[in-house]
């Protein structure tokens, strides 16, 4: 049926209103499109919007950039409060020789890329690759370029393809293991899968509550010249929740400081007078660093009494019911050797530098431990936050001081004898993650240089042990090989070496898919154990591929026996502790205090010596002003970065472009130190 009516046309002539066209009666009350309508006025206070944001922004990266230009003219010119970040012999020192050479060579075509440019030269846009004839020769630079292009595209060309296709090969193998560790992870908390304790483990008919039920534990806290957390951690064990006569804590203490140890000696002095059974030990030489502390402090004599032993390095500080909620495993479960708890991280908000770590540490805790943890019963031990059946020590062969990763080494050896592990999620410790990139950077030598010095040692063992052979597989091809040798070696010689040179090598150059969408992917995976990280999704990125240079120097000085594999450097620690905790541990320390007192059987010998502990203690540490350091492999790769990302400029290339000056920009900062700054 036609609508009634007369169709209307309703013209305005005043600029200030809309023109709007009515066909029907209907048509006035149907939605109306947004491109109509639009005020001349609304358009023009929108476009000055856009443009102040516009003017905000390129305000706020001027600034930025001019801050970051003082901090290199103070580091780099004037060297305020900065040192040379010092490089050990042997492939230290190789590598950024390799490196430089490399930025040189970098820098030398980049120049001549720019001539060519200019000059109207270059043809890498031009598919069909037209090289001039000898009458279009314009000079002695000119005939040299053309001369260049064909070099490179027969002779240099396939040699970095090749390259390029091993290490993209190599990076989806990695990447798709870490997508079935993510699978697996969300299967378990589908299913909610978690290693559970049946009944009450310490339920006794005994009326007077009798504390046979109660294993013999030992407690251990290894430490060196821990001025700054020592107190706090041994204050948190000494709070265990744990019948005294089945607890023994000690503090073994390496440290060479003299002040140091005597204010270690006052903080057990003062526990032991409260009743606790904590003694102190220290060795005279710091033989095998950790390993050789554990190793003698399990030969005591008295150890032969005790069942369990938990271990906490000096930062960690576990809630009293830690060994309530870890010990109970053990029961009616002969084969298990580990239970390891999660890491909390009191300080993981304190500068980006901590942020990112979390994300990491995060995904290792969550993914890669709990999803060992219950498909295979065997992961790597973490060093800490543990609780081992000594039995499963002594079988293993105890600890040993041949590698840096005597946590790892045991590990393996036990996995070997047949022994499982438990990971518990759900349990955890606090500490601390290091603050400064210098901590941090020594850390993560260690950590990677370690497990491809025991790779050399241990694949003699895998080989000949009776264990299944797809566990054989899963330590060589997924333990050691993919996970600790094949992710910095892709990692670094990916975006840090073969991505700058197919920008100067356009006949190779790689898909984007590889260099944005895949590892944004994988960066995407890492993050999701810690969703509050999700804005820091691009830093992080960009950090792990900068991390890959100091993992990868550290990967094959450890494979290979290189400059300073077999060093251990404490990590310095800051002291830091939640406000909650600080609260509840001067609550209990309280509590502790006015229900125990010293005896008054105590001889006089013992006081003085205890007054003289307690005024070493109360003296004021000295604080040291922070020194920042350049470090020239990262500096020498920012710079090259960023020259290819000029080069990439040239040639049109967008995601290049923009993937290239970030990665510079954050070779730069790590370089001058600026990683770990404090956040405003």
């Amino acid at each position: 049926m036609a609508p009634k009516g007369t169709p209307v046309v309703v013209k305005i002539d005043n600029p200030s209103y809309s023109v709007v066209e009515i066909d029907d009666p209907d048509a006035a009350f149907k939605p109306m499109e947004k491109t109509r309508g639009k005020n001349p006025k609304q358009v023009t206070w929108v476009l000055l919007l856009k443009a102040h944001r516009a003017v905000g922004c390129v305000a706020w990266i001027a600034t930025l950039f001019w801050d970051l230009l003082g901090t290199i003219k103070r580091r780099l010119i004037f060297r305020q409060d900065v040192v040379m970040a010092t490089e050990k012999l042997g492939k230290g020192k190789l590598l950024f020789a390799a490196i430089k050479a490399f930025l040189l060579t970098s820098l030398a075509i980049l120049s001549f890329e720019v001539v060519a440019y200019f000059n109207g030269w270059h043809c890498f846009q031009n598919p069909s690759l037209h090289i001039p004839s000898d009458d279009d020769i314009q000079g002695l630079l000119h005939l040299i370029y053309v001369t260049w292009l064909p070099f490179r595209a027969d002779y240099i060309a396939p040699l970095i393809q090749a390259l390029s296709k091993f290490c993209v090969a190599l990076f989806l193998v990695q990447s798709a293991d870490r997508f079935m560790l993510s699978l697996g992870c969300f299967w378990i908390k589908y299913k909610k899968i978690k290693p559970r304790i049946e009944g009450d483990p310490f339920e006794s008919g005994d009326v007077e509550g009798c504390s046979y039920e109660y294993p013999m534990v030992l407690v251990q806290i290894p430490m060196c010249n821990e001025r700054e957390v020592y107190e706090q951690s041994i204050s948190a064990v000494c709070q265990l929740d744990w019948p005294k006569d089945r607890l023994l804590i000690q503090v073994l203490d390496d440290s060479n400081d003299e002040s140091i140890r005597y204010l270690i000696k006052a903080e057990v002095a003062t526990w032991s007078q409260r009743g606790i059974n904590i003694i102190y030990r220290h060795r005279l030489e710091r033989t095998g660093y950790k390993a050789g502390n554990l190793k003698s402090a399990m030969s005591c004599e008295y150890v032969k009494a005790y069942e369990f032993v938990a271990i906490f390095d000096a930062d960690f500080q576990p809630s009293p019911k830690f060994l309530k909620q870890t010990v109970p495993h053990f029961k009616d479960n002969p084969e298990l050797g580990l239970v390891q708890a999660r890491w909390a991280f009191v300080n993981k908000d304190e500068n980006l530098l901590t942020r990112l770590q979390n994300i990491n540490l995060c995904f290792h805790f969550e993914v890669e431990q709990q999803v060992n943890g219950v498909f295979l019963n065997f992961f790597g031990f973490n060093g800490t936050a543990g609780v081992w059946r000594i039995k499963a020590l002594e079988e293993s062969g105890g600890w040993l001081e041949r590698t840096t990763v005597e946590d790892m080494d045991i590990a393996i050896r036990a996995h070997l004898n047949g022994w499982k592990f438990i990971f518990l999620n759900d349990v955890k410790v606090l500490c601390e993650v290091p603050e400064s990139y210098e901590a941090y950077r020594k850390q993560q030598h260690r950590w990677h240089s370690g497990p491809m010095q025991l790779f050399r040692l241990c694949l003699p063992a895998i080989l000949t042990s009776k264990i299944a052979i797809w566990k054989k597989a899963n330590l060589i091809l997924l333990f050691f090989l993919l996970r600790k040798l094949i992710l910095p070696f892709y990692s670094f010689t990916l975006f840090c070496i073969i991505l700058p040179l197919t920008l100067f090598v356009p006949e190779a150059e790689l898909p984007v898919w590889v260099i944005c969408y895949v590892p944004v992917f994988m960066s995407f995976l890492n993050i999701l154990p810690s969703p509050k990280s999700f804005p820091f999704i691009v830093p992080y990125l960009l950090f792990e591929n900068t991390m890959s240079v100091t993992k990868f120097n550290a990967m094959v000085s450890g494979l290979f026996q290189l400059g300073s594999s077999n060093e251990w450097v404490v990590t310095k620690k800051a002291g830091r502790s939640s406000e909650s905790d600080l609260v509840a541990a001067t609550e209990r320390e309280s509590k502790i205090t006015n229900q125990q007192h010293i005896p008054r059987g105590a001889s006089q010998s013992e006081f003085t010596e205890y007054n003289e502990l307690k005024e070493q203690k109360e003296a004021a540490p000295i604080r040291i002003k922070k020194v920042n350091k350049i470090y020239r492999k990262e500096l020498t790769l920012a710079f090259l970065l960023l020259a290819a990302s000029v080069r990439s400029l040239l040639s049109a290339q967008g995601v290049h472009f923009y993937f290239l000056l970030f990665q510079g920009v954050t070779f730069l900062l790590v370089g001058l130190d600026l990683i770990g700054e404090q956040m405003s």
